[in-house]
């Protein structure tokens, strides 16, 4: 009877160390807040079935992740802390990798036996114990690699917005936020998966008094972007200690990673005493469920890394005429997005913020390939410095397109965003015809005689459309500025100036698939103060064109932006990138605001609606200085893409 005993004992045990193989619960009895948890736990271990040997454990993003071999799992080296298939190990014990570390597992062993005679101790099971080192270090090559990857991430710290959290503003208000997979120029926008609600992950447990940091398995409840809400397993319905998370953020890992790291998996203070046996519960809690991909922190940094680096030289367009460019230098990097120091600033304060994707850089010598006006440097101070040109490689790429046959000629009328005022769409005229598809428009009504306020767009931008855009898709359309005809009528004013339109089928008709929906919440540019980013809201959707509005703030403020503009981004990438978010603006700021945006309505001209302008790019009255050069017409090596479209009927 006593040998059958032993024997169920040794067989009960055995089947316990198959299930502790699992990995996710390592370290989980010996952590335990309370030894009565562990030993209720161990007590009722006999309720639950053997584990099948093919069983599903965890679904990942479409794949399911099973044991390499059910019966025997994965082990553990005791000695260097590599993992690997058990079989596979060294010995019956299966304890070590090799017979090298078996061997130096028992030299250390005898050596702590030596020491512990020597200071009068017996040799115990414990003091073996201690000389383990490498199990602090389980899977010690993984721990390295994932310290590379937190170290090449250092923008990952949150940047506090005081009385300002995402996660509030989205659970008080109950709004929804643009996934992350509509903005294919932010970190993850291309490779973000299936992730969505009911995906697990392995997190901190805050709801615990150990000394120590351990983990609890959560899932995501809604997802907001970046951001998660989690909800720690076992609170089943129980929504009183759910909390915010950013998914791409160094605290969140995927299921499996503790048992890799060594780090021990312990339920919350709150419920720790629901279950009596909590391997069985998230066994059977994980089957079958999805987890983030493994090597969805590597994706995260990689996603994170810029090819534009400081001290690059690039051209960007004068902020105080909108019709040059001039040469800046990239001063600093944060989360894609570039501040850029005019070469000829003295004391760097003359700067200018925008995406590494944004059609207002190029490489050095743009200008001179399309015959775009260009304010040259100081050559002697460009000479001094360490600075280089940014490859052309890195620059965002237009469309091809064939100017040969029917093209835009300049007279010709159109309808454009004023990128003073991009509030505003206005009638609008093609002033001069460059290379490679690139025109330089102007607002009628508002153009300076020598032509100084021409700003430049591509043929296929989607900042400019064909007459009668506006009308067909009930928006208002600014007038020329002092005409009395209203309300404006196309076909009348097209008589009047003896003008034409620029035919519809030359204008991007490209919509894609882009996944926005009015009141999503995102964060955006203020691009009337773009080293602002802000807490904002799509409005309106008119095919790809999206109205933003800025939270708190007047309607006035709304800007026109593309679907795929770089300067739009999901909530929670301030924090991720460590850039500083604007939060809404609150209810004294909004009226005082809007008094003085009175005010200046009244003393301002009818050139334009809105009033939060950059003031660097005010135009200027003056003559352009005698340092700006005209270049003939070359080549350019830019392109773009696009799918679907949308058609707009011809105005007479």
């Amino acid at each position: 009877m006593e040998n059958t005993k032993d024997l169920t004992e040794h067989s009960s045990r055995a089947e316990r160390k198959r299930r502790d193989s699992f990995g996710m619960f390592d370290g989980y009895d010996s952590c335990s807040e309370d030894t009565s948890s562990s030993s209720s736990s161990d007590e009722s271990e006999e309720e639950v079935a053997p584990l099948p040997s093919s069983l599903p454990i965890i679904k990942n993003n479409g794949q399911v992740y099973t044991y390499p071999d059910g019966k025997s799992g994965m082990a553990t080296c005791e000695m260097c802390g590599m993992v690997g298939v058990r079989d596979a190990f060294y010995s019956k014990t299966k304890r070590f990798c090799s017979v090298s570390c078996s061997r130096s597992y028992s030299s250390n062993s005898k050596k702590a036996s030596i020491l512990a005679r020597l200071q009068g101790k017996p040799p115990t099971k414990k003091a073996k114990v201690l000389q383990k080192q490498p199990l602090v270090a389980k899977l010690a090559a993984y721990a390295q690699y994932q310290a590379t990857l937190q170290n090449q991430v250092k923008t990952k710290t949150a940047v506090p917005v005081e009385g300002f959290s995402w996660g509030n503003y989205i659970t008080s208000n109950n709004l929804t936020a643009a996934p992350v997979t509509c903005f294919k120029h932010a970190p993850m926008g291309t490779c973000w998966g299936d992730i969505s609600e009911g995906v697990r992950v392995e997190v901190l447990n805050t709801d615990c008094s150990l000394p120590t940091k351990v983990f609890w398995i959560a899932g995501i409840v809604k997802l907001a972007g970046y951001n998660a809400l989690l909800r720690y397993e076992g609170f089943e319905n129980d929504s009183s200690v759910d909390f915010w998370c950013n998914v791409c953020g160094s605290d969140i890992h995927p299921v499996g990673w503790c048992a890799a790291s060594g780090k021990p998996l312990v339920p919350p203070r709150t419920i720790q005493h629901k279950y009596t046996n909590w391997k069985a519960f998230l066994v059977k809690r994980l089957t079958g469920a999805k987890t983030l991909p493994p090597d969805f922190s590597q994706k995260v940094s990689e996603s994170m890394q810029y090819p534009f680096k400081p001290s690059m030289r690039v051209e960007v367009v004068d902020k105080t005429h909108l019709c040059r460019t001039r040469v800046a230098v990239v001063e600093s990097v944060i989360g894609g997005r570039l501040r850029l120091v005019y070469e000829e600033s003295e004391d760097k304060t003359d700067d200018f913020w925008c995406h590494m994707y944004s059609p207002l850089i190029h490489h050095i010598g743009w200008s001179r390939g399309i015959g775009h006006r260009f304010k040259r440097s100081d050559i002697a101070k460009k000479q001094d410095g360490h600075c280089y040109d940014a490859p052309p490689h890195l620059f965002a790429k237009v469309k091809e397109v064939d100017p040969s046959g029917e093209w835009f000629k300049e007279g010709m009328k159109l309808e454009a965003i004023d990128p003073l005022n991009l509030s505003a769409i206005c009638v609008a005229t093609i002033r001069k015809v460059l290379a490679d598809g690139y025109l330089m428009i102007g607002i009628d009504g508002s153009e300076a005689a020598d032509g100084s306020d021409w700003f430049c767009y591509h043929a296929t931008s989607p900042s400019i459309f064909p007459v009668g855009f506006c009308e067909i898709n009930a928006i208002e359309l600014a007038p020329p500025r002092g005409y009395t005809k209203l309300p404006f009528k196309w076909f009348d004013y097209l008589r009047e100036t003896d003008s034409i339109a620029a035919p519809v089928k030359l204008f991007n008709k490209e919509v894609p698939n882009h996944g926005f929906h009015i009141r999503m919440k995102l964060e955006a540019v203020d691009l009337m103060e773009p080293r602002l980013v802000c807490v904002a809201t799509v409005t309106r959707i008119i095919h790809r064109l999206l109205r933003i509005h800025f939270d708190g703030w007047e309607e006035e403020y709304d800007q026109w932006v593309d679907c795929e503009s770089p300067d739009l981004y999901p909530v929670g990438w301030c924090q991720l990138t460590g850039y500083q978010l604007q939060p809404p603006a609150p209810q004294t700021s909004r009226e005082s605001q809007s008094s003085s945006s009175k005010q200046k309505k009244k003393a301002k001209s009818q050139q334009y609606k809105g009033h939060k302008k950059m003031t660097s790019l005010q135009l200027k009255d003056e003559l352009l200085d005698g340092e700006e050069y005209n270049f003939l017409q070359g080549a350019s090596d830019q392109e773009s893409n696009g799918s679907a479209s949308y058609y707009i009927k011809q105005e007479p």
